[in-house]
């Protein structure tokens, strides 16, 4: 007992992380412990002494605790993680769209760290980083059994520094190397334009603090152009999430009435039903909700809310599949813990944990451009093909000029937002046909 009482504040650092669940339900202390596990920290004390007093090398008792820790939540889930007075204070910048680094949302899937999607505009988007990405190595080091707060740590950076990332992708037979410039990340939560006169596009990137704001301004916007608005497309593609409540809000907005989530953990307080007002909301409206692979969280809590109120068509593929909620528990320090304290579920009580949102149109955006890619592999080799040809610099001029109208306003190269758009034309048809024969 010599070593628990000189070790003391190192056990009540750990009853603090084991009695946690009880700060959940709302109790101001830690209630006694059970027998065992009470045990199993006196081992842990010990191991602890045995190592400052043996290692090879002198240690850090700060540090050794600090990974005990991360050890402790990293085994129960990847979502799960200490996050230091630093990685909380850039967390919660990321919550109001303002944070330094690459600009991916990464988890760990099967052990192997993994892009969830990248933000766009960003410097992981520029360069080409995609969703489902394997991030095998940062630098020079292996990411095997490395924390989600460990890699964030390691790609988070000053402004104009590099970092080199090497990735497995799907189809590709070698890895990808990337030198990426750290750039300052401004999301732009919301985003907006008409298709065509009465067909409104908005593409919501992440869920911010003021994400349900911005969307119902752009809403109120679009509506007042000439023709208003006959049908919506809401882009949830690559959008990684965010947080939880602002999901319930923007589902909400096309919703009148009824559950758009509940949650399911342990404690009463995360057994929680979030529904649908009246006010305000966007309930006449058809919609088309875009989603794939990098939609995450947040979106696939929208999609699903909409998806079985039959509010909207969902059309992609397959959603990210992450049905759990992060409470962020702040401690003393400045520090807090990000720990995972329930599931989600659709109105209808699906869980999409692991499975994610199926489309009720399952469709693959193919680029135009690997057509274009093909047909150039037809043709044969061509001069633009020989290594240091000369640039058509017009050519160069027009294209760059051309890049961000075709982003903006053509929809040619994107085959899941073309579709969207025939539907809704096509839901606007079928209503008037419905009209007619009613009359």
């Amino acid at each position: 007992m010599r070593l628990i009482k000189k070790n003391r504040s190192f056990i009540l650092l750990l009853l603090f992380a084991l009695g946690l669940g009880l700060f959940l339900s709302g109790q101001g202390k830690v209630a006694a412990i059970p027998k065992e596990d009470y045990e199993s920290l006196e081992t842990f004390t010990n191991i602890l002494a045995i190592v400052k007093k043996n290692y090879v090398d002198e240690v850090n008792t700060k540090e050794m605790i600090t990974g005990a820790i991360n050890g402790m939540l990293n085994s129960m889930d990847p979502h799960s993680a200490y996050l230091t007075p630093e990685l909380y204070k850039e967390l919660q910048m990321d919550t109001q769209g303002r944070f330094g680094g690459l600009g991916i949302e990464i988890t760990v899937r099967n052990g192997i760290l993994t892009v969830v999607s990248p933000i766009e505009d960003t410097p992981a988007f520029k360069a080409g980083v995609k969703a489902g990405d394997q991030i095998l190595k940062i630098e020079d080091e292996f990411t095997k059994d490395m924390t989600i707060m460990q890699a964030v740590k390691k790609m988070r950076g000053p402004k104009g520094s590099k970092i080199n990332l090497s990735i497995k992708r799907e189809g590709a037979s070698d890895l990808l190397n990337f030198s990426i410039v750290r750039d300052t990340i401004r999301v732009q939560s919301v985003r907006s334009r008409m298709l065509e006169e009465g067909y409104a596009y908005i593409r919501l990137a992440q869920f911010q603090e003021r994400s349900d704001r911005d969307l119902q301004r752009a809403l109120e916007k679009l509506s007042s152009e000439k023709g208003g608005i006959k049908g919506l497309v809401l882009d949830l593609r690559n959008n990684p999430g965010g947080l939880l409540t602002q999901a319930v809000r923007v589902a909400d907005l096309f919703l009148d009435s009824g559950l758009i989530v509940y949650t399911e953990g342990r404690s009463d307080n995360q057994k929680q039903k979030y529904f649908a007002r009246k006010e305000g909301s966007w309930t006449d409206i058809p919609i088309v909700a875009l989603v794939n692979g990098g939609s995450a969280s947040a979106s696939e809590i929208v999609a699903g809310a909409l998806q079985d109120h039959k509010r909207a068509v969902i059309l992609g593929t397959k959603t990210f599949g992450k049905g759990s909620v992060q409470t962020i528990l702040p401690l003393d320090d400045n520090s807090a813990l990000r720990l995972t304290t329930a599931r989600y579920y659709t109105p209808k009580g699906r869980s999409i944990q692991a499975t994610g949102i199926v489309p009720d149109i399952i469709m693959e955006n193919v680029p135009v451009q690997e057509t274009k890619a093909e047909e150039k592999k037809r043709l044969g080799l061509r001069e633009e093909n020989l290594p240091g040809h000369l640039q058509n610099q017009q050519e160069q001029k027009e294209k760059e000029k051309s890049t961000q109208q075709d982003r903006e306003d053509n929809i040619e190269n994107d085959a899941q937002l073309k579709r969207a758009l025939e539907l809704l034309k096509g839901w606007d048809v079928f209503k008037q046909l419905v009209q007619k024969k009613a009359a």
